[in-house]
């Protein structure tokens, strides 16, 4: 069920980036202090990199991201990346240790892929909720009213309407 929800998540933003100009994914948005949609798309483009790319390590570094600025400027692009990301989301779970330097001190803490995966996925919609802001200044694009809401939200919602 994880990886479906990556998936969709990852869909949904493919979708809106379908309809975005290149102006309105690079334009500063500044509800978002002058971030922009494609630095948001970036963001969550990368961490799901990171943690593909440093599988085989087992050690994760989020901070490591490349911050290719070609996938904030260029939908055709970030989508590219965004397909590579979904073919590769599936592999074993396994032991992985998250590394982080916080105040020049280095920090390791025991996780696993499949947490991991979660965590990127709420990081995803995270920044979705975002982008949602900035998406207010495009006045022809749809969006899934559902974009950047947390799927227990959703549950939460469904819920409440029956």
């Amino acid at each position: 069920m994880l990886i479906p929800s990556i998936h969709n998540s990852l869909n949904e933003l493919i979708d809106l980036l379908d309809q975005l100009s290149q102006t309105e994914y690079s334009n500063s948005c500044a509800e978002l202090s002058n971030a922009t949609i494609g630095e948001h798309t970036r963001h969550i483009i990368e961490m799901f990199q990171c943690l593909e790319n440093q599988y085989d390590l087992g050690v994760v570094n989020y901070d490591k991201r490349e911050r290719n600025t070609l996938i904030q400027t260029d939908t055709t692009f970030a989508i590219e990346n965004i397909k590579a990301v979904q073919k590769n989301l599936d592999k074993e779970n396994k032991n992985i240790t998250l590394l982080q330097i916080i105040d020049g001190e280095e920090i390791r803490i025991e996780s696993n892929y499949n947490r991991e995966l979660l965590y990127n996925l709420e990081h995803c919609i995270h920044h979705q909720a975002l982008i949602k802001v900035a998406i207010l200044q495009c006045e022809t694009v749809t969006i899934d009213p559902n974009f950047g809401v947390a799927r227990s939200t959703i549950e939460y919602r469904n819920q409440c309407a029956q």
